[in-house]
């Protein structure tokens, strides 16, 4: 299936490469014959443009999960800070208006339903069965665990489970999404099906 989106999309924020957007985009048409999509740390909506166009080609639906005040690595002093996306007001971090931003002029806010608030609230009382997850939220250990233990058993038969940041080498980036990943396989619930990059897709099998 060829990629279509609606703007240029190294316009919109993220660390999100390329190629692991073509494979969300794919993934997310393919989910959407099974029920409704959710991705787990919006950011500034690059992942959300691609999952959220390929929704909106296949009239279907993007929940897109996020606080907006950033993970640990956003904060002011960390790595990636950006001072853009830093409210002096409430001198917290607030990428949501970029966010919001982006699917305006992306066209996909009929197809995108922003959910601002921490994976674990957006949880609680969650009932709609997902074609696809997308986990891309803190990577810390905990905030990751928190994102699988949530999200994960929404997934129906034969939908997918995408977990972005897989490094199995510890000298090339944190081991959260890792452990989880680890975690899937090892449920027996989930098999590979491949590996884009730093994306790793998987197939919910039981």
């Amino acid at each position: 299936m060829e990629v279509s989106l609606p703007l240029e999309i190294d316009t919109v924020k993220g660390f999100l490469d390329s190629r692991e957007g073509n494979a969300l985009y794919r993934l997310a048409a393919d989910a959407s014959n099974l029920g409704p999509c959710l991705e787990v740390g919006s950011y500034c909506g690059k992942s959300t443009v691609y999952i959220g166009s390929a929704c909106k080609l296949m009239n279907n639906t993007l929940f897109a999960v996020d606080h907006h005040r950033g993970s640990e690595e956003h904060q002011p002093g960390e790595e990636y800070h950006d001072s853009d996306l830093f409210d002096i007001r409430s001198q917290l971090m607030d990428s949501f208006h970029n966010f919001r931003s982006n699917m305006r002029a992306a066209q996909l806010e009929e197809h995108v339903v922003p959910v601002v608030a921490p994976s674990a609230v957006a949880a609680r009382h969650w009932n709609t069965p997902l074609g696809l997850v997308f986990i891309d939220g803190g990577h810390s250990l905990q905030a990751a665990l928190t994102d699988y233990r949530c999200w994960a058993r929404h997934i129906v038969p034969g939908g997918y489970l995408a977990i972005h940041d897989i490094f199995p080498n510890p000298q090339d980036g944190g081991q959260a999404p890792y452990e989880i990943y680890k975690l899937a396989l090892a449920s027996a619930q989930f098999e590979l099906v491949e590996i884009v990059k730093t994306l790793a897709i998987l197939r919910r099998v039981q």
